[in-house]
């Protein structure tokens, strides 16, 4: 009671003090509060970064493959003196491709992992595929590394060579068989990707289509890397898998980066535990 009484008397001696504040500022009096960086803001810049490491990554492949095909790379099964002749001209647009590599290896790395991150946030539904595709990511990796020095190999040799010799064909035919041992690679890594974002809503159900077709298709081709690296036409089959792993890329990416821009932070809708 003394301390009612002692409040209002206060309050008759400053009627101008808002009643309910004990700081002499009104809540409703229009100040601005202080921008903060909170949960919400750190969930939106994690799920731009991942959306738009994906875009990059499928970027650098579709370059790749566009100079590739603008200078009329040579078949796997092309006589060995087409595929010299051709190293030897085009020794730049060659680099360039092989160059990309580096940047490739960076982006999908830290794709699988920024994917990886933002299926635990979630509450870890599809943890265990996030996983699996984390280490196909790595193994696809080395696999793309070695099938880059291999063409590094083949390039240079080109260059100081006066005609092919049994050196330049084995690492041709290395090579080869590098690129087609990406297909089984590809295909874990697009299922774990896949099925890790759609079990913890990061993408919708017809993403899911695509990585289990995708999948399917770049597996298929890996059972065939002798004959792919000898020029068959089963190539086809792992490029159309390939062809599917960059519409999911670029289909997530803008889905992410989307999400964040307008505010839709998808990590930060299902809470942990769920």
């Amino acid at each position: 009671m003394i301390h009612r009484q002692d409040h209002l008397e206060s309050a008759r001696r400053d009627p101008a003090r808002p009643r309910g504040s004990g700081h002499g500022v009104s809540p409703t009096s229009g100040a601005t509060p202080p921008t903060t960086w909170g949960p919400a803001s750190a969930h939106a810049w994690r799920e731009r970064v991942v959306g738009a490491t994906a875009l990059a990554l499928a970027t650098s492949f579709l370059v790749q493959n566009v100079v590739v095909a603008w200078v009329a790379a040579p078949a796997f099964g092309d006589p060995i003196a087409t595929v010299f002749a051709f190293h030897a001209q085009h020794r730049a647009a060659v680099a360039v491709v092989v160059g990309l590599e580096s940047l490739n290896l960076l982006l999908l790395l830290g794709f699988a992992a920024g994917l990886h991150g933002l299926v635990r946030r979630r509450g870890g539904r599809g943890q265990e595929w996030s996983r699996f595709g984390l280490a196909a990511a790595a193994t696809l990796g080395a696999v793309y590394v070695l099938y880059a020095v291999l063409w590094t190999g083949v390039l240079l040799a080109a260059g100081e060579l006066a005609e092919p010799g049994p050196a330049f064909v084995l690492t041709w035919q290395m090579h080869a068989a590098a690129y087609a041992l990406t297909f089984p690679a590809l295909g874990a890594t697009f299922l774990g990707a896949g099925l890790a974002a759609n079990s913890s809503l990061l993408t919708p159900p017809w993403q899911r289509l695509i990585a289990l077709v995708g999948t399917a298709l770049s597996v298929a081709a890996g059972a065939f890397v002798v004959p792919i690296a000898d020029g068959s036409p089963l190539l086809f089959v792992g490029l159309v898998g390939f062809a599917l792993w960059l519409v999911w890329l670029l289909a997530t990416g803008v889905r992410l980066v989307r999400a964040a821009s307008d505010g839709l932070t998808m990590s930060s809708t299902t809470p942990r535990g769920a």
